[in-house]
């Protein structure tokens, strides 16, 4: 059996790059460049939207023709336009995975779908990050070491107003002593999200080989099954009338 690759758009702002040298150091073709030559080699075929494109790069054939979208945002989370934030909400609840990375926690469409403010407790110390895999049964962990580390990164910690996901695959621990819940999994209608949140700009965390892994294991995990990219007649509008029984009443 041939199994087609996932299709994937990867959305990023494209600010910090063009705006701050030392995030250009470690990104010079964008964040976006990094992510996408890394599912492109684990067979995913990729395209990219950028914040400044017309409708933000996601149009309606764009959103139609992908199966997961991931997300990276973080200087310009309101310059998102809510027309298109709707359209990818509804994708996602049609059955789009989505894969929401880093500082992307507070983007529009995050919250829309968490329905919460997601805010978390943060310190940019440039701290050591143990990222511990708490799940290792599940997809988005396979082929990793019971740990990780990341030399320099952000820490994010708890408490935090992001839900608690459905499953939790990683705890990151940081070296100012303080534990996140940095990776998790939900489902939106039929869509399928992922939270990973290692990834600050000014460190060369996209480059590393596991976050990768997390990465592209998430993509997989997050694309439509057969039955999620299945059409249902009724669904946009909230629901589908059923006037006939499967079975007789009589």
């Amino acid at each position: 059996m041939t199994v087609k690759p996932v299709r994937v758009t990867i959305w990023n702002e494209y600010r910090h790059e063009r705006q701050d040298p030392a995030v250009r150091a470690h990104y010079p073709a964008g964040i976006h460049a990094v992510l996408a030559a890394a599912l492109e080699a684990a067979g995913c075929t990729v395209r990219v939207a950028t914040l400044d494109e017309p409708e933000h790069g996601l149009d309606a054939a764009t959103l139609a023709a992908t199966d997961v979208l991931v997300w990276w945002g973080h200087l310009a989370h309101e310059a998102v336009a809510d027309t298109v934030v709707d359209r990818v909400q509804q994708r996602v609840l049609d059955g789009m995975g989505l894969v929401v990375l880093h500082s992307a926690h507070e983007s529009k469409i995050f919250r829309r779908l968490m329905g919460t403010t997601c805010k978390v407790m943060w310190r940019e110390r440039g701290e050591r990050e143990r990222v511990w895999v708490v799940q290792p049964a599940h997809p988005v962990a396979a082929g990793l070491p019971e740990y990780f580390e990341l030399p320099q990164s952000e820490m994010y910690g708890e408490p935090t107003d992001i839900p608690a996901p459905d499953e939790l695959v990683f705890i990151s621990w940081f070296q100012g002593g303080e534990v996140f819940r940095s990776g998790g999994a939900y489902t939106r209608g039929r869509g399928r999200i992922f939270y990973f949140s290692p990834g600050h700009e000014t460190f060369p965390i996209y480059h590393h080989p596991l976050v990768q892994r997390v990465i592209v294991n998430a993509v997989r995990w997050a694309a439509p099954n057969d039955f999620s990219g299945a059409p249902v007649a009724g669904i946009r509008q909230g629901g589908a009338h059923r006037p006939d029984p499967l079975e007789p009443l009589d």
